[in-house]
């Protein structure tokens, strides 16, 4: 599991690469596809603890920045 976990991250860095490097619309178009998709297997492939820091981050840096602890602009 944790193979096609790294697998469809590698394809969706891939992708990132092909959106920032090429100056054609389709080619973009379908690199942001392939990303996205990517990104949602690998959400779904990958371990709860991941998930649950992904999900809190956000959180965690908000109440941060609340209390002036990190600035934000």
């Amino acid at each position: 599991m944790l193979l096609v976990l790294l697998i469809t991250l590698t394809i969706t860095f891939a992708a990132v690469c092909v959106i920032v490097n090429t100056t054609e619309e389709i080619v973009q178009l379908a690199a942001v596809f392939t990303a996205m998709i990517c990104l949602l297997v690998s959400l779904v492939l990958a371990p709860v603890w991941l998930k649950v820091l992904i999900v809190l981050a956000p959180m965690v840096i908000k109440k941060l920045a609340i209390a002036g602890i990190i600035f934000t602009h």
